[in-house]
């Protein structure tokens, strides 16, 4: 079956959409002058995948990867089912805490018995991807976005709730305070079809601003 949904897949899909942003509101095109095109973000779905979010959530960059090596070497060769079956001791052992180590769980469980469906999730429209997503337990809303947009490169998913992506936002249009994520995502209605990468040009803004390393 041939998937209707518009994705990002590479660096041209980001020039075009950063040049129609840029002409929707002038600030973006500012921005991408000053960082360059932003990076796709793109990252391997599945239960890895999602697992792999999970784990960087709250963390350093270099803490997420320590963990998922320590997981990854547990678990192999890297199965669900060899997750489930893990004990709690070992699992907290990698470095991951006991409300994570119940998200991982519930995700394995999940995909196991097909009540989480990666396969089914790369043709969902946004909102039943997330859905689906967000029915897991330890999933929200922004474990999902993030998901869709690193994972399955969707065009549209605008994670507001991110709080970087507030602080950037705040930032680049000269707001008094760091907008809540009902303001953010209104503010973002004009910028469909085009939200996944207006939201990656203002994690590159807020890199920019932070004098963080480009991602």
């Amino acid at each position: 079956m041939t998937n209707p949904l518009r994705t990002i897949a590479t660096a041209n899909d980001i020039a075009k959409a950063v040049e129609a942003l840029g002409l929707a509101e002038p600030r973006f095109a500012a921005i991408a002058a000053a960082t360059g095109l932003p990076s796709l973000r793109r990252s391997p779905g599945g239960l890895a995948g999602l697992l792999r979010i999970v784990i960087d959530q709250q963390i350093s960059v270099a803490a997420g990867a320590a963990i998922w090596g320590r997981l990854e070497t547990l678990l192999a060769p890297f199965e669900g089912t060899r997750l489930l079956a893990a004990s709690d001791e070992d699992l907290r052992g990698c470095g991951l805490s006991g409300g994570k180590v119940r998200t991982l769980r519930a995700i394995a469980g999940a995909a196991a018995d097909g009540s989480l469906d990666f396969q089914r999730l790369e043709i969902l429209s946004d909102e039943e991807a997330a859905d689906m997503l967000t029915a897991v337990h330890g999933i929200g809303p922004w474990t999902a976005d993030i998901y869709l947009l690193a994972c399955l490169g969707r065009s549209d998913v605008f994670p507001a709730g991110d709080l970087a992506l507030q602080a950037a936002a705040a930032a680049a249009f000269d707001l008094p305070v760091r907008p809540s994520a009902v303001d953010l995502r209104q503010m973002g209605e004009p910028w469909r079809p085009w939200r996944a990468v207006a939201a990656r040009l203002l994690w590159s803004h807020y890199r920019h601003i932070n004098g963080l390393p480009a991602a």
